[in-house]
């Protein structure tokens, strides 16, 4: 008989809507600079120059929420941890890797006004609201192997229902997350179509993915135990979107709900069997799982 072949390992590089509008490199090309407490951190981040800003320790922001300029490359090592936000405001081509984001203030990553962002391997691990919000016109984003734990409001999409100029932008990629018990929005969408949410782990949740105001969500190969709602077609006081789901495993999890179509996904990705994921994603995901 012919050897059994084993799956391939899962994509740990950048793919997704990241990739897309020319890709996104971060700070390639400019120098590399290491920092150890939150000003020198703050201020690297704000430089007109692209960075790779390496982050070593436990480090106190000085605001609760610190800007970050385009062409930034933000890299945890070993266990670096931030006690408040980053913000991406009205910048583009930003990499936030392998940091654990602890008792923030307001948002742990807020992207906004934004393009070409990727969120990498980290951890959020309890703070005051948003993990990871995405909103007012941002695009090409991609958010891959990331660990929500000890935490309810994990991943805004779509600034809120009246926010109209987000039609035709929030372009996203949810892929190899860990959702840990959050309760809700993995991602909570608003307007974006296609938002392509695939291969992520949800276990505890409230709510896995909502479609809201006309958005397009694709929701494939993911695997949900203990999931109330794994997927919904509206929610709240929000309209209902478009959503597909395909190719999922649901353990001790309710319905699945869908409607309408998604458009095509422009990129090429490998997809993982559902079954394969929850081992993968929790081998995988988080802060402190990649070498840098």
């Amino acid at each position: 008989r012919p050897p059994r072949r084993r799956p391939p390992p899962p994509q740990t590089g950048l793919v997704g809507w990241a990739t897309q509008n020319g890709g996104t490199t971060g700070g390639a090309g400019g120098q590399t600079v290491t920092v150890s407490d939150g000003q020198a951190l703050a201020d690297a981040l704000e430089s007109a120059a692209p960075l790779i800003i390496r982050v070593q320790g436990s480090l106190t922001m000085p605001d609760k929420m610190n800007d970050v300029r385009s062409n930034k490359t933000v890299l945890g090592v070993g266990n670096a941890t931030l006690d408040n936000g980053l913000n991406v405001s009205s910048a583009a081509n930003v990499i936030i890797r392998n940091l654990t984001f602890r008792g923030w203030d307001d948002d742990a990553v807020n992207v906004q006004n934004s393009r070409n962002v990727w969120v990498d391997h980290n951890t959020f691990d309890g703070g005051y609201d948003g993990g990871l919000d995405i909103k007012r016109e941002s695009d090409f984003v991609t958010v891959s192997w990331n660990r929500v734990t000890n935490h309810t409001k994990s991943m805004l999409l779509g600034h809120d229902d009246g926010f109209t100029a987000d039609i035709g932008h929030l372009r996203v990629t949810y892929h190899h997350n860990w959702f840990d018990g959050s309760k809700e929005r993995h991602p909570r969408v608003r307007f974006g179509d296609p938002v392509h949410v695939f291969n992520n782990y949800y276990f505890g949740a409230d709510y896995g993915v909502a479609s809201t105001m006309g958005a397009g969500v694709l929701v494939e190969g993911n695997y949900f135990e203990n999931v109330a709602r794994p997927t919904a077609v509206g929610y709240a006081e929000s309209d209902p979107g478009d959503l597909v789901q395909r190719n999922n495993v649901f353990v001790n999890s309710g319905e699945p709900e869908s409607a309408g179509d998604v458009a095509a996904i422009p990129y090429s990705y490998q997809l993982d069997a559902a079954s394969g994921v929850k081992a993968s994603v929790t081998a995988g995901a988080g802060a402190g799982r990649i070498t840098v």
